[in-house]
């Protein structure tokens, strides 16, 4: 007892410690850095106290730790700020994936678990293994590997049922058969199939949500472990988790006017809710170069900016500062306007304005801005597009309809930076784009906008 007092136990007690606050800190922008470095001091210390006792020899550890290190930095420095939605969902796998790792060993008989704490085993290795793989499959179609649209076949939701209920009459088995390791392997399996059948039929629209949920799922079956084998700070880190991932997919939910139960089974972005709905344009696409967008920018008295993936693609956010600045200086009102599905993750936009230095206190939610667009001179869209479709609260045939937007086509000019006109990530047409107060600015946004501050300058 003095032993747990003094070494692996004040380190789980600093661990948890660390978790709570260092989630709080992050929860605010002056204080998030500080909370990122907190948590990590307290994973630090929760990865010492699960080895002060380990029967592993020093260089092994250090081999593991330096090899884990190494991985992480390496990330750190070269993944793209346009792939940190892949990341965040390799992440969400990694955790899933350490879960069911964590669970299959308490269903082995060395383990000696009771029968309860088995049952939290299986529990965790069918949600760790649901985690894993579907998280794989939302990388994969956030990288592009995997088309983004649903993939849907006959009985599709039968089969998911179906993979369900033997989940779970195997992990019975499992703990009250005499063959655990082969039940084990068996629930481990079909859990991960489960996973990918839950996620190959949503859509990239949704996949926000999805990134979002799987987080949950990874928070929850790291819990459950930590319960199963009595490991505190595992409980703690994991309910961390598993409540802000699901509070965090409720915001989501209700920012897209959808329930969880439709995004997971509605296969929304399929052809037969996308292709075929929604109004036919009938409208003519008014481009406009960087010289004309100049003139209206520089005469407006307020401009609203929107950004969106397109604007993540083009790494522009940094000039999009440096015109920032310009208008500012010119005596523009510039705000910027964050729906909170924009983007391939939760918060995307914000961590890259962020980055580029764009001050917190000049971001808004739709709400903030929505009553009063009609007085807004420009709104500048870079890259964003299906939350700015007026056919999602116009038109009860989109499949957009009910999401709330920003409405961006009440300014009294619209600027639509793209690359194209092509649809997006939903697979859903822009009656925005032809509308008579809307110009299509066309190119690479980065590009794009360095014109139109060269004739700032």
């Amino acid at each position: 007892m003095n032993d747990q007092l003094t070494g692996p136990g004040i380190l789980q007690i600093i661990a948890c410690v660390c978790f709570i606050l260092g989630l709080k800190m992050m929860g605010r922008k002056h204080s998030a850095k500080r909370g990122n470095l907190v948590s990590a001091a307290g994973m630090g210390a929760a990865v010492a106290s699960a080895l002060w006792h380990a029967d592993v020899s020093l260089t092994m550890i250090l081999i593991v730790v330096a090899l884990g290190s190494i991985v992480g930095t390496t990330l750190a420095l070269r993944v793209k700020m346009t792939a940190m939605p892949e990341l965040v969902a390799v992440f969400n796998g990694l955790g899933g994936l350490a879960s069911l790792g964590v669970g299959w060993v308490g269903l082995l008989p060395d383990a000696n678990l009771s029968t309860a704490s088995q049952a939290l085993s299986a529990a965790s290795v069918i949600i760790g293994g649901i985690a894993f793989s579907g998280s794989l499959i939302a990388y994969a179609k956030l990288a592009g590997v995997m088309k983004s649209a649903p993939t849907i076949f006959p009985l599709q939701l039968t089969l998911s049922a179906a993979a369900l209920v033997a989940a779970l009459g195997i992990g019975y088995w499992t703990i009250a058969g005499d063959m655990p390791v082969t039940s084990a392997a068996i629930l481990a399996s079909i859990a991960i199939g489960l996973g990918v059948l839950s996620v190959v039929r949503i859509g990239g629209g949704d996949m926000p949500v999805v990134v979002a949920l799987l987080n949950s799922y990874s928070g929850i079956a790291a819990a459950l472990a930590g319960t199963a084998i009595a490991q505190p700070t595992l409980m703690v880190a994991g309910t961390l988790v598993g409540a802000s991932g699901f509070m965090l997919t409720q915001v989501m939910c209700k920012a897209m006017n959808r329930s969880i139960t439709n995004v997971l089974f509605a296969g929304f972005g399929s052809p037969t809710t996308s292709a075929g709905g929604g109004k036919e344009s009938t409208g003519t696409v008014k481009p406009i170069d960087p010289a004309d967008t100049y003139l209206m920018l520089e005469a407006a008295r307020s401009v609203i900016i929107v950004p969106g993936y397109g604007m993540a693609v083009a790494k522009a956010q940094h000039v999009v500062k440096e015109l920032t600045q310009l208008l500012i200086a010119n005596g523009t009102d510039v705000r910027f306007v964050i729906h909170p599905v924009a983007g391939r993750m939760p918060g995307h936009m914000n961590v890259l304005l962020a980055e580029a230095g764009v001050e917190y206190e000049m971001l808004a939610e739709p709400q903030d801005v929505n009553d009063t667009m009609g007085i807004v001179d420009v709104a500048l869209v870079i890259g964003a597009n299906d939350v700015v479709n007026p056919d999602a609260r116009d038109e009860p045939s989109s499949p957009l309809y009910g999401m709330p937007i920003i409405n961006v086509d009440h300014a009294k000019t619209a600027i639509i930076l793209k690359r194209s006109m092509a649809s997006g990530f939903a697979g859903v047409g822009n009656s925005l784009f032809t509308l008579h107060n809307s110009r299509m600015l066309f190119g690479d946004a980065r590009s794009s906008i360095a014109g139109i501050v060269e004739q700032f300058q």
